[in-house]
């Protein structure tokens, strides 16, 4: 089951638990990086771009469910 991502509106809560702060998220991204290797050969990033993003899964860190994380509207959001 895919989980959309909170907005600035909505979070993610457990339906099991309660829980509103703590999920282990499992996702694909694809990216491209610009990497600035120094002379020694250290890797360094300086810019990212997230071409594209999936969330497989969003497990609940308090209770380990995985299919009962929703999408609630955030307190105050509409005022």
């Amino acid at each position: 089951m895919t989980v959309p991502l909170p907005t600035d509106t909505t979070r993610w809560r457990c339906a099991l638990c309660g829980n509103l702060t703590r999920f282990d998220v499992t996702r694909t991204s694809k990216v491209v990086e610009y990497v600035h290797l120094d002379l020694a050969g250290e890797s360094n990033i300086e810019e990212r771009e997230v071409v594209s993003e999936n969330i497989e899964s969003v497990r609940c860190r308090w209770c380990n469910a995985v299919d009962q994380v929703e999408l609630v509207d955030r307190p105050g959001a509409g005022s």
